[in-house]
């Protein structure tokens, strides 16, 4: 009897030990299982990725990380899209994805790709303006870029856009861009307008605008805009209208083309809403676009006396002189066409002289 209760403890205590040892043995290979997925999970994840070459790859604005991981996988960027989203959101600092364009290198691991689209900076796209332009060339630029969205069908105002570079990310409609750049003109206008000198013959910053436009489009040389404002600015105050060339040529096109010829004497003696040498004071609108230095020069231009001013050169980077008289003027308009003559003598013999290198050249390799 006392031997078949001790070989009944044995077996219970043996049995107990089995159970241990097979718990023991399940969470050795839990622990197995569970270590080599992780093992798996996170090679998969560092490890280099699939592609073999520098790729570009978007991300639409209101994509989620979801989207995007199964948007990657789909274009080859990674191997597993739940691994990417669900191990890189919690592994990342940041799980937001930046709308944009990404530059994404060859064998981009899933946590570079990650870091890239959360924490890089997308490609630059911009629209850019240059000063000076009118609002029909303008819209033509944001129409032609194809990274855009939409069209902008009707021309806004004249003088409404902020000449500069804007940036934008593909997808956006090209209205947004245009907006962008009217809301810019807005608020450069009105801080101008606050900053300007205290005895100008402006109204308003729409007068301002106007005078600006007409600035921009006189002088190419930045270093000019103040003087050339004063000028007209003089004008204003003694009643003299502001004879501006480019004005002729708005009133001709109205801004939607280019006048690629001279002012003929009858559209100087035409009496438009724009030829202000028909006209007093300022033409109704702006003839283009002016930067914020020529909104500058106009709210604050120089002290100076000059009320003429002509080309120094025969190209515009060359400048103007000025002339407080109009004798003083007519000097310098004469030294002006002189210099102007000789430059198309110069452009008649090099043409004569490249005619002549052509001819000779073709009857040197003729048989």
């Amino acid at each position: 009897m006392i031997d078949r209760k001790n070989r009944r403890r044995r077996r219970s205590g043996n049995g107990l030990i089995d159970v241990l040892n097979g718990l023991l043995t399940l969470l050795v290979i839990g622990l197995v299982v569970v270590g080599g997925g992780f093992f798996y999970i996170a090679s998969q994840y560092y490890g280099d990725g699939p592609t073999t070459e520098d790729r570009i790859f978007r991300v639409e604005a209101g994509n989620t990380l979801s989207t995007t991981a199964n948007r990657l996988e789909e274009q080859g960027f990674i191997s597993n899209s739940v691994i990417f989203s669900q191990f890189g959101s919690r592994v990342e600092e940041s799980a937001v994805v930046k709308a944009g364009d990404f530059n994404i290198p060859a064998g981009a691991s899933m946590s570079a790709i990650l870091k890239e689209l959360t924490t890089g900076n997308p490609l630059r796209y911009a629209v850019v303006i240059p000063e000076g332009w009118t609002v029909w060339q303008a819209v033509n630029r944001i129409n032609d870029e194809d990274q855009l969205t939409g069209a902008i069908s009707q021309l806004p105002p004249e003088g409404s856009i902020l000449p500069g570079s804007y940036d934008f990310v593909p997808g956006d409609t090209r209205q947004s861009v245009l907006d962008k750049m009217q809301l810019a003109m807005t608020q450069a206008l009105a801080e101008v307008w606050e900053t300007r000198q205290p005895d100008l013959p402006l109204n308003s910053p729409a007068e301002m605008l106007i005078l600006a436009s007409i600035v921009e489009k006189e002088t190419g040389v930045a270093s000019e805009r103040p003087q050339v404002a004063a000028v007209f600015v003089n004008r204003l105050k003694q009643r003299m209208r502001l004879q501006s060339d480019p004005t002729i040529i708005y009133g001709i096109t109205l801004g939607q083309s280019t006048l690629d010829r001279g002012i003929r004497r009858s559209e100087i003696e035409a009496k438009t809403a724009y030829n202000t040498y028909q006209i007093d004071g300022l033409p109704p609108t702006p003839i283009a676009n002016p930067g914020i230095e020529a909104l500058r020069a106009v709210a604050n231009p120089d002290d100076h006396n000059y009320l003429y001013f002509v080309a120094k050169g025969a190209t515009p980077r060359e400048g103007h002189v000025f002339a407080e008289t109009y004798p003083e003027h007519q000097e310098n308009v004469r030294r002006y066409r002189e210099i102007e003559a000789a430059a198309a003598a110069e452009a008649e013999a090099e043409a004569a002289r490249k005619a002549l290198e052509d001819e000779q050249a073709g009857e040197a390799t003729s048989p």
